[in-house]
């Protein structure tokens, strides 16, 4: 073999020769034109107008040639790369404030505690937006430009990206041994063959290979750029879905005891919050039936009290009139209907209240759901009589009882009143009692979790003390005055929360990140490569094989891979044997003289 040469793949282009502008320039960078679509960087000009002519016209000129030469440099700022980029990493940014600050659309009560407690920061976070980060003019310009940068990036590349697969490879410069690597030899097989050979080499390595002229050019690795389109398309569809999901998402809560049961309309919520664009013809049409929530509990070890079991069957219908199913609903194991999903969130326990008026007379029966406080279920709510009680005199009242629950209670004198066990083991009621107006009537929203003692009385005993009580299960606490009584019935019901999320254009986000994975592993793993074989007779006679590769990065596998299709070339069109010089023992191998990041040229 006469010459071999290796060296690194250059970025863009060859390394610029000493005689710049001759035809061999040309030839070397239409060799490495077209490796990629992105777009040619552009230094921050002067200005655009150039000279000036004199006059109104002029400077009517000159002004309309510098507004459009500097409208078009921002725009190619704005659609690169490195913009794009910054943009995301502002985005990412801008998110930390909406995690780390409570959200106006999220917990407004925690938005107003918030600024209460904070004289000054709180006016300073709601002038700059946020507690509603998401929303704010300056949140929705970043994401409105990051949109439009990957749109104004995406569509001249995928334009260009489209004429470069219906283009075939530029044929070979003039010069192939001045590209990064190299190899050479003679041979006595007819150029014809070795073209011949090498056309089929180059296509069983799965290039795009073509004969042009003397030599024949080749081309691997589009699926780096198709990559790299990918990666940009997935952004955009994220953000797209991201969009569309905030705009016309739906979240709300309802605790259901079990037995009750639920319809997806906007009055049974407890709480609901949407997007600004939902409206509540958007919800799906179904309902479900709470039958029987189970809950489990390690009972010995140092996990005691850890859950084990979180499960809730339910009975669902899907529209009006659709056929009822039966499902099971755990943690992380939501129901799903449409675009809506239901979510077990929480639990706790209902204890059965029966009220009875002076006379006798039952005026409130119902399972009554307690708040839990700890990790053991000691839970906390309020029983109320709204309708239908008269007291003693005959008045029409209303009746409240404080109320604090443990399901596994120590006994008395063994601690105070907290569960020892989230099971409900040894249940106990401890309440008290208030008559008068509940303020339920006034037509402001209350807590029915909570007593409003404001214009209540609460029950003494004969003793002028508080009138309060523990009740087990069939126990009763007599109000004083022929008031009537409380009974805390032999039956404890279980409740669970259920978090109901629609939020349409979650499996389009979802697709997207794993389409801009899979788009940014190609783009950044294919190398984008291209091969010439140039088959030439010599002055004596003998053909004189030269090969050379050229990539759009560095990368130190051109050698090697320009070495391999060497040696199937070699194989078909060996070196000749008369060459004093060659060695019948060597295959030819780009790479094998020197190492590629040294550059140095053997012989």
């Amino acid at each position: 073999m006469s010459d071999t040469r290796s060296t690194d793949v250059h970025s863009e282009t060859t390394d610029t020769p000493a005689d710049t502008g001759t035809s061999t320039d040309k030839d070397l960078t239409e060799a490495g034109s077209r490796l990629s679509t992105a777009p040619v960087e552009t230094a921050m000009p002067g200005s655009f107008g150039g000279s000036r002519a004199p006059g109104a016209l002029g400077w009517i000129s000159w002004t309309a040639r510098e507004v459009i030469g500097w409208a078009r440099w921002f725009w190619r700022q704005l659609t690169s790369m490195r913009v794009a980029l910054l943009l995301l990493f502002l985005l990412s940014l801008g998110a930390i404030p909406g995690s780390l600050i409570p959200q106006s659309g999220t917990n407004a009560m925690a938005v107003q505690a918030f600024k209460d407690a904070h004289d000054v920061r709180g006016p300073l976070y709601d002038r700059l937006g946020l507690f509603h980060v998401y929303s704010s003019v300056w949140f929705s310009s970043i994401y409105i430009l990051l949109f439009v940068s990957l749109i104004g990036c995406i569509v001249p590349r995928a334009w260009q990206f489209v004429g470069q697969l219906r283009s075939r490879p530029p044929g070979a410069p003039r010069r192939l041994e001045r590209l990064p690597a190299y190899a050479t030899w003679r041979t006595d097989a007819a150029p014809e063959e070795v073209r011949a050979a090498a056309l089929k080499a180059l296509r069983q390595r799965r290039f795009r290979a073509h004969v042009t002229g003397d030599a024949v050019a080749a081309e691997k690795g589009y699926l780096r750029e198709a990559g790299n389109l990918l990666f940009h398309v997935a952004l955009v569809v994220m953000l797209v879905a991201f969009a569309w999901g905030q705009l016309y998402k739906s979240e709300g809560n309802k605790l259901i005891i079990e037995g009750d049961g639920f319809a997806n309309t906007l009055t049974q919520y407890d709480d609901f919050k949407s997007g600004n664009l939902f409206t509540a013809d958007d919800l799906v049409p179904y309902s479900f039936t709470l039958r029987d929530f189970t809950g489990t509990y390690e009972r010995t070890g140092p996990n005691k009290g850890t859950p084990r079991t979180f499960k809730a069957d339910l009975t669902y219908s899907e529209g009006a009139y659709g056929k009822e199913k039966k499902t099971t609903v755990r943690v992380n194991q939501p129901l799903h209907v449409g675009d809506s999903k239901v979510y077990l969130v929480n639990h706790g326990y209902a204890p059965v209240v029966t009220v009875r008026d002076g006379k006798g007379k039952v005026v409130f029966h119902d399972a009554v759901p307690m708040l839990p406080l700890d990790a053991n279920v000691t839970s906390q709510g309020a029983i109320q009589v709204r309708d239908g009680y008269r007291n003693a005199k005959g008045e029409k009242e209303q009746l409240g009882f404080g109320a604090i629950f443990v399901p596994t209670f120590a006994g008395a004198g063994q601690g105070s009143m907290f569960s020892q066990f989230p099971a409900a083991d040894n249940p106990v009621l401890a309440v008290n009692a208030y008559h008068g107006d509940l303020g339920v009537n006034a037509g402001v929203p209350s807590n029915v979790y909570q007593l409003n003692t404001k214009n209540l009385k609460q029950f003494k005993g004969a003793d002028g003390k508080i009138l309060k009580a523990r009740l087990a299960p069939g126990q009763t606490m007599k109000l004083p005055g022929g008031y009537g009584s409380i009974t805390f019935e032999k039956q404890v019901k279980e409740w669970a929360g259920f978090q109901i999320v629609q939020q349409p254009g979650s499996g389009w986000a979802l697709g997207g990140a794993l389409a801009a994975i899979l788009g940014l592993a190609g783009s950044l793993f294919i190398p984008r490569r291209r091969v010439w074989v140039r088959a030439t007779t010599g002055a004596d006679g003998a053909t004189v094989v030269e090969m050379a590769g050229l990539g759009r990065s560095e990368s130190a596998k051109l050698p090697e891979e320009l070495g391999d299709l060497a040696a199937l070339v070699h194989d078909q069109a060996p070196t000749k044997t008369a060459d004093p010089d060659a060695d019948p023992d060597r295959e030819p191998d780009a790479a094998s003289h020197v190492p590629a990041a040294e550059g140095v040229q053997t012989k």
